[in-house]
């Protein structure tokens, strides 16, 4: 049995002293209803996750110490949604405009018919408001928070309670996710999105070898690299991006999007510039039969994104927000704590690696996933990124040796005509945090 995919974003919420008041307008007006059912809300959601998603990418820089960034977009967005419930005026407006929401009519409603389509089997949601002892907010942001986002509050016992509904959510993926209670804390709101699903070709463990993952023109570290002779691929090379792009099938409807550069660095300012995750599902080929390999890994990323979110504009969530429909009182958020983990294996994965394309006249296509690369992981109806990062290390533990510009990558290996296979989603997380308390 397969572990999960799982994305953890906390926001904590204080109190501070003093703060305006007013009133937030009442999103559940006659016809939000009926509108936000309609297909065509879909791809303006989708369109502003996706946007969402690639901004953080471009100013969450790799580091030495994290070389490889992982974030889950749809979580980060249903955190800040559900905070943009207890916003009201400016607060709320500028939320709504960094979720690329403020044009949408019915915005809640329409994700909240969303959700529920994405939830099934291979992809859950859990949302969970933690109150101290005594903070009363107001019952209106409650019921809308249940509604819509499907959050029960519960009253914040210890440290330990909090880890423990962590852990669980991502089925013991993520334990100790804080290792203090901040100060003056009133609020955590936690969104875990979990992902555990199939591909459709099995890698065999008998063709998994020591390989190489290709840094740069200089530098390489070993991987062990699953090998799949057959693999159904739709892939292409996109002359704009200057970038191989292919989309591996899973089961149930989602796929994952890999795009790596020819160059073999992933530049995410200069990607994301030309980057269209839905031009780029609309441009991909008919399905083939392709010569795969894929390295196998194990990577985690933590991060605070005070930082991130006010470089984006969006510091006065930080310092004087009016959150006048969550309580009553001055209140602001202290941090947005974000975590995950991602792991590739025979038996499936999180999110994936990127590769090299190679056509040649003589045999089957081949997509080696041996450098720098983004990815993402779609659910295929809605077209929203569940998951999305750049892997440029995918063995970051590992010493990093020279590369011999004369030795060229041998491209054959064994083929089993009788493989099938499966991918699965397995050991990945990510987990956001907001807080709220008191100065």
């Amino acid at each position: 049995d397969m572990d999960l995919c799982l994305t953890l974003l906390l926001i904590c919420l204080c109190t501070t002293a003093d703060g305006p008041n007013g009133t937030s307008s009442n999103e559940e007006e006659e016809g939000c209803l009926s509108v936000s059912r309609r297909p065509q809300s879909r791809e303006p959601i989708a369109a502003a996750i996706q946007k969402l998603g690639v901004q953080l990418l471009q100013n969450l820089e790799p580091t030495p110490e994290q070389q490889n960034v992982i974030i889950s977009p749809l979580s980060i967005s249903l955190a800040l949604s559900q905070l943009a419930l207890g916003a009201v005026n400016e607060t709320e407006e500028l939320l709504m405009h960094h979720l690329h929401a403020n044009t949408l009519p019915c915005y809640h409603q329409s994700l909240h018919n969303i959700l529920e389509q994405l939830t099934n089997n291979d992809l859950q949601i859990a949302t969970r408001i933690f109150l101290r002892p005594g903070f009363k907010p107001k019952e209106g942001f409650v019921t809308e928070s249940r509604q819509l986002y499907d959050s029960e509050p519960a009253v914040l016992e210890s440290l330990e309670q909090i880890n423990e509904w962590v852990e669980n959510a991502t089925k013991g993926q993520m334990s100790d996710f804080l290792s203090a209670l901040p100060p003056n804390l009133l609020l955590l709101l936690i969104n875990a999105v979990h992902f555990k699903g199939e591909w459709r070709a099995r890698f065999d463990p008998r063709f998994t070898s020591r390989g190489v993952f290709y840094l740069d023109d200089k530098h390489m570290v070993d991987v062990d690299v699953m090998e799949n002779a057959k693999h159904p691929l739709r892939l292409f090379i996109d002359n704009e991006l200057e970038a191989q792009v292919a989309s591996f099938p899973f089961q149930k409807a989602v796929s994952l999007l890999v795009v790596m550069p020819l160059s073999g660095q992933v530049n995410v300012s200069a990607l994301s510039a030309k980057l269209n995750i839905s031009r780029l599902n609309n441009n991909l080929p008919k399905e083939r039969v392709v010569q795969v390999k894929v390295p196998k890994f194990k990577l985690e990323y933590a991060q605070e994104l005070q930082e991130v979110f006010t470089k984006l504009g969006l510091g006065k969530m930080f310092s004087s927000p009016n959150l006048a429909e969550m309580a009553d009182g001055p209140l602001l958020v202290s941090s947005v704590m974000h975590k995950s983990s991602m792991e590739i294996n025979e038996e499936g994965a999180e999110a994936a690696a990127a590769t090299t394309v190679v056509i040649s006249r003589a045999s089957s296509p081949v997509f080696h996933l041996t450098q720098p690369f983004f990815f993402a992981l779609m659910d295929d109806m809605t077209q929203i990124p569940i998951f999305m990062g750049v892997i440029n290390n995918p063995n970051p533990d590992a010493p990093v040796l020279q590369r011999d510009l004369g030795d060229k990558e041998k491209m054959g290996f064994p083929i089993d005509k009788n493989q099938q296979g499966f991918f699965l989603c397995e050991n990945c997380a990510i987990c956001e945090l907001l807080l709220l308390h008191d100065i």
